[in-house]
């Protein structure tokens, strides 16, 4: 075994990860796939970059949403 330790890489991610079609962002963290997919490959400054956005975006998210089922829509679709 070796004596190297590897490092911890922090990560935005919450577990929720349900990619929102309209604008591409994980309704959990809000990155792309493309940054999710890259998170560990990226160096500590554009992980920092890419932290700084997401507070925006998870906002531009569920703003102004609404949504588009659920009962009440399954009942007005009945009735």
């Amino acid at each position: 075994m070796s004596d190297r330790t590897i490092p911890e890489i922090q990560s935005p991610c919450v577990k929720l990860c349900i990619m929102e079609p309209d604008s591409g962002f994980c309704m959990g963290c809000g990155r792309t796939r493309d940054e999710i997919a890259s998170w560990i490959s990226l160096s500590p400054s554009e992980r920092e970059t890419v932290t700084g956005q997401l507070g925006h975006r998870l906002a531009n998210l569920t703003r102004n949403k609404r949504r588009k089922g659920g009962r009440r829509n399954r009942l007005a679709k009945t009735g």
